[in-house]
């Protein structure tokens, strides 16, 4: 099961946190710096999966990482998940980010919060990968962009018609 999903950049800033598992929000800040240390001084060189950090469980959790011009993906889970498997939903998810926003960077994540965590809802929700198909995910953030941009016009209609 995947327990936290965590997305920060090369200074450590997150620019996504989502725990599928509770933690106090101060425990939460400690996970993400002990995380960013563990992950950030690695090789590029070296294998993208590394025992839990002692905060998140120790050896029975591993982090499983990805790392892509400025930005990290890393995801925690426990010892069911498989690695291989967790970096192919790692590229899944990136790639389905970049289609979404054509090229993702650092900035749509930043000003675009809603729309990537509703993206990551379509992949992973409550800890469980529900969707790893590219094409049904973006299908269904299209539907969802369509739905926003009819709402955001019956809603425009709406008020030239009250004045």
């Amino acid at each position: 099961m995947i327990k936290a999903i965590l997305i920060f950049n090369n200074h450590g800033k997150p620019r996504l946190i989502r725990f599928y598992q509770y933690f106090a929000e101060d425990m939460q800040q400690q996970i993400i710096r002990e995380t960013f240390h563990l992950v950030s001084k690695r090789d590029d060189n070296v294998c993208n999966f590394l025992e839990g950090g002692s905060l998140i469980g120790g050896s029975d959790y591993k982090l499983i990482y990805r790392h892509y011009a400025t930005l990290y993906f890393v995801f925690c889970v426990d010892s069911s998940e498989s690695e291989l498997g967790i970096l192919d939903l790692i590229q899944v998810f990136v790639e389905t980010l970049d289609k979404c926003f054509e090229n993702v960077c650092e900035l749509d994540l930043i000003f675009h919060m809603d729309r990537v965590h509703y993206i990551l809802q379509e992949v992973v929700m409550g800890g469980m990968v529900l969707e790893t198909n590219m094409n049904e995910i973006v299908a269904q953030v299209e539907v969802q962009n369509r739905m926003e941009k009819s709402e955001y016009l019956a809603t425009f209609l709406n008020s030239i018609k009250e004045n």
